[in-house]
């Protein structure tokens, strides 16, 4: 999936194509952070190109998920499709029902499939989560989340590298 993304992006320059694959629901900066590393742009410029496009969508999903959903199901196709994304946001939400902004900020920082700031957002929409305090802590999440996958990248090229010299 990721790869189609990269392709569909040629022709942009490593800078936009990081923006936007960050901002992206299915990669995030955990797709983002790798793919710039890979087009040689420095940590820090994939790092925080990184979280600026992750964030982007954070303030539109936020105040629009809801009245958006609801407007989309009275229609067959997405009625189906809200239903199962709210319900796997549910499942995997138990974190953020329980401890609510902290647990919100703990699961966008977790840079696991699922758990990123667009099911964030979806889980602060369902758990109620008043706006102030999810906006904040989907934004510490991405930070996080931003310094585990950019460390990660960092120490596999380091400990790859050592295994070749040796």
């Amino acid at each position: 999936m990721i790869d189609a993304i990269v392709n569909s992006l040629k022709g942009i320059s490593g800078e936009w194509a990081t923006v936007i694959i960050a901002a992206l629901p299915v990669s995030e900066l955990r797709g983002s952070i790798p793919v710039a590393l890979m087009m040689g742009l420095s940590p820090a410029k994939a790092y925080f190109l990184s979280l600026i496009g992750n964030a982007i969508p954070v303030i539109p999903i936020l105040l629009f998920i809801e009245p958006v959903s609801n407007a989309l199901r009275r229609f067959g196709p997405f009625k189906r499709f809200f239903d199962w994304l709210f319900e796997r946001t549910k499942k995997k939400g138990e974190l953020i029902e329980r401890y609510e902004a902290i647990g919100l900020f703990l699961f966008v920082a977790v840079p696991l499939p699922i758990t990123g700031a667009w099911t964030g957002c979806v889980a602060a929409s369902l758990f109620k989560i008043k706006f102030r305090y999810a906006f904040p802590a989907i934004l510490l999440g991405i930070v996080l989340a931003g310094i585990i996958v950019l460390s990660v990248c960092l120490f596999g090229k380091g400990a790859f590298n050592i295994f070749l010299v040796r």
